[in-house]
């Protein structure tokens, strides 16, 4: 079956990985999947992987947006999301494989947007089940977000793994800050999120729509750059990393500004 999403257009954000994106989009081709505009914006990649994309663009048809030198996470979507002209927009990082499957899925999650203004966007892959849900339908469902809920968890409604959205999503949460860690940049989107009471639906099945590949020619970026603090897991550190996250999520959101 061939699935055409005309109002959305495929986000992709890049550094140094030409053959993770050529996988992405090919697995987009290979399931049938078509947009009404691809863009993949390149955060100052090397001369090499600047070039194979290039002669993807023959195959691909995507629109590149680069940028002379590496400015981050925050600059690298928020230049991406300029150019977006669709009303909706799939973000999707290049170490990201959707499953065969996923044009019935993405239909689906338009059809819950469509109906739903007051969605604004729909996530399609996490790292862990959101705690606090309410069924919706198609396997999606509603994230509660309530400052008095148990655990950090909660706040983590927004994410920067593959979801659909509103490409109007600066307006009401600002845009992405520049000059920071990914990590950090992630942050303080979710806490936009959730202090401008955005609304998400989430697939419970979170890792069932998308597959995370990482090979030792193109490693992750973020994990290299994460402490042995945050990824321990040893039960001592896991249970004080998380009282000192809760704790310090519920003063951020507390204290939180929002930025233009």
């Amino acid at each position: 079956m061939t699935y055409t999403f005309d109002t959305i257009t495929l986000l992709v954000t890049h550094y140094n990985r030409s053959k993770s994106l050529e996988r992405l989009l090919k697995s987009f081709v290979d399931r049938n999947i078509t947009f009404g505009d691809v863009v993949v914006s390149d955060d100052g990649s090397n001369e090499e992987h600047l070039s194979y994309m290039r002669a993807m663009q023959e195959v691909y048809k995507f629109r590149l947006i680069t940028t002379p030198q590496n400015r981050g996470l925050g600059n690298n979507i928020n230049k991406g999301q300029d150019a977006v002209t669709t009303p909706l927009t799939i973000y999707v990082q290049e170490d990201f494989e959707p499953v065969k499957d996923f044009g019935k899925h993405l239909a689906d999650a338009l059809t819950i947007i469509n109906e739903r203004p007051d969605v604004d966007i729909i996530r399609f892959y996490a790292y862990f089940l959101y705690p606090f849900l309410k069924p919706y339908k198609f396997g999606f469902s509603e994230m509660i977000f309530k400052i008095w809920l148990p655990g950090y968890r909660k706040f983590h409604v927004y994410s920067d793994h593959p979801h659909l959205r509103r490409s109007n999503f600066f307006e009401k949460f600002g845009r992405y800050a520049e000059g920071l860690k990914g990590d950090k940049t992630e942050f303080l989107m979710s806490m936009s999120f959730t202090k401008h009471k955005g609304k998400a639906m989430f697939y419970e099945d979170f890792k069932g729509l998308f597959e995370q590949i990482n090979t030792d020619a193109e490693p992750s970026t973020m994990t290299l750059t994460r402490s042995n603090f945050r990824q321990s897991n040893n039960p001592f550190i896991a249970f004080g990393r998380a009282i000192y996250r809760n704790v310090k999520h519920t003063y951020d959101y507390l204290t939180f500004k929002r930025r233009s």
